[in-house]
């Protein structure tokens, strides 16, 4: 899928949040060896390195990876970005990042736009081919629409059909910003046991989760589904050899109730 830099990100990866340091290169491996090539890590995450090693492992070449982590929270601020993206490189061991991510707007620190600045001046030094967000709202893309000079590439966020984002979205359409979706299958919500999941995925002769999967990427959504076992690691990749028609994509879309399977950010890990 095309970015607004120029960059191309794979639309579907693999997600490694919650999955210990000491556990992820295992489902790493699996992941790799399934055909994922979009890896989504971040500092906080505090597995960096051992994504790193299961890269490093593989017989895949570098540049067919598409390795994204963020900036954590207590990083803000233009130095301290600066500092903690040599620091997540080391851990990576790579000389180079796909997409770098800010975890968190933190709106009452005020330091994201300095952040920002300090992406842009990693971009243009070719350490970083393309810089985002996550969990920025309108108000915090805005900002940083008028204070700084590069829109960001992608905004990471919940997303999922019981939480679909419909004001979010179009600010993202109207910005040119791509839609990433993290618990894009919605993490102990229900979702996967909503009866029209059930029943699309009858329908289909697939499960419930890879149709709710489906539903993004036709929405044009990049997702980044996480498991730590080898056959949901396997089964979420299997979903480009099928269509949803437009009564399934209407029925999952009705789905929405602003059902979330976190807090507002500004409650989570401290946030605000």
């Amino acid at each position: 899928m095309p970015l607004n830099d120029g960059v191309s990100i794979p639309q579907l990866g693999y997600g490694v949040f919650l999955i210990p340091a000491d556990q992820v290169v295992e489902p790493m491996t699996t992941a790799i060896e399934e055909g994922y090539r979009l890896i989504d890590t971040a500092a906080a995450y505090q597995n960096e390195a051992g994504v790193g090693k299961a890269i490093a492992n593989s017989d895949v070449p570098r540049e067919e990876f598409f390795v994204t982590t963020k900036l954590w929270n207590d990083a803000h601020g233009y130095d301290e970005t600066m500092r903690a993206f040599d620091e997540s490189m080391a851990r990576l061991g790579l000389d180079h990042l796909d997409l770098y991510l800010i975890h968190f707007p933190r709106p009452a620190l005020n330091r994201y736009v300095d952040s920002w600045r300090a992406f842009e001046r990693l971009r243009a030094d070719g350490r970083v081919r393309s810089i985002g967000v996550s969990n920025f709202g309108v108000a915090e893309l805005d900002r940083l629409a008028e204070e700084c000079s590069v829109v960001p590439s992608v905004n990471q966020i919940e997303l999922h059909p019981l939480y679909p984002q419909h004001e979010l979205r179009a600010a993202h359409a109207e910005r040119g910003i791509v839609t990433q979706a993290w618990s894009p299958i919605g993490r102990d919500q229900g979702l996967l046991q909503h009866p029209t999941a059930v029943e699309i995925a009858r329908e289909c002769d697939r499960t419930p989760a890879q149709v709710v999967l489906r539903w993004h990427l036709q929405h044009d959504i990049v997702v980044i589904p996480k498991s730590a076992r080898p056959e949901r690691i396997r089964a979420n990749i299997q979903v480009f050899d099928f269509t949803l028609d437009e009564s399934q994509m209407a029925r999952l879309d009705d789905l929405g109730t602003e059902q979330r399977c976190h807090p507002v950010p500004g409650t989570l890990f401290d946030v605000s």
